[in-house]
């Protein structure tokens, strides 16, 4: 994971364009809790999963964002685990789809209480990172994890410009 120094210095660079592009491979969930060690899977942390990933790509859409129909690589991205930690298979797959961006995201859960999420834009040509950002959050609830993303949208994705 890129440290958060790192991501911040991220968020400031060259901005993504609307208009543009984005192969969304979706968001990963790492989970090493002893919580579902001992108990098992929490059905809400999947459901909370796909609300993030639509969270995601109605705010991309609402700024003009086009996504990319990843149907021509689904062979390639059933066999990856997490396309945020895969030695840029992301951006590969971008490029053969023509999209502009690849969009990669992760939430890690350490605990009910810990836990730490991530969103990731890179250039499909370059592989460099265009945004991106960690955040932590505290609570494994439905608002957490959205007052998380969010953040992460609001304030590294579509941050208004200081005039």
């Amino acid at each position: 994971m890129l440290s958060r120094a790192t991501l911040l210095i991220l968020a400031l660079s060259g901005p993504a364009t609307a208009g543009e592009t984005v192969a969304f491979f979706g968001i990963t969930f790492l989970d090493s809790s002893l919580q579902t060690a001992e108990l098992g899977q929490d059905p809400a942390e999947i459901a909370r999963i796909a609300m993030l990933e639509d969270l995601v790509r109605t705010r991309f859409t609402a700024e003009g964002y086009e996504f990319a129909d990843l149907e021509p690589v689904a062979t390639e991205r059933d066999r990856i685990v997490n396309p945020a930690k895969c030695y840029g298979c992301d951006t590969r797959m971008a490029t053969k789809l023509g999209a502009d961006y690849s969009l990669v995201g992760e939430v890690q859960k350490v605990s009910n209480l810990i836990l730490t999420m991530n969103l990731q834009m890179r250039s499909a040509e370059t592989g460099d990172m265009v945004k991106g950002r960690v955040v932590d959050i505290r609570s494994n609830t439905d608002e957490s994890w959205r007052r998380g993303m969010s953040y992460i949208l609001d304030n590294t994705f579509f941050k208004e410009e200081e005039e």
